[in-house]
């Protein structure tokens, strides 16, 4: 149902691929940027960081779906 919304929308999965490896550098400077924080906002930058590090997978999860739906 979400891939048929997606297609529809006309999201490829070319573009859900290319979000997928930016969230990736996304979390790579999230992750960074907490280290240079000072010690008190450190672990939620951390977290931040993390969260957003699990982004990628289902992303490039849901632009496999599309490429097969396409």
């Amino acid at each position: 149902m979400v891939v048929r919304l997606l297609h529809r929308a006309h999201v490829r999965g070319a573009h859900l691929h290319l979000a997928s490896l930016a969230t990736i550098g996304l979390c790579l400077g999230l992750w960074i940027r907490a280290k240079t924080v000072d010690q008190d906002e450190r672990g939620n930058a951390e977290r931040r960081a993390l969260f957003v590090g699990l982004w990628p997978p289902t992303l490039w999860v849901i632009g496999d779906s599309l490429a097969e739906h396409e």
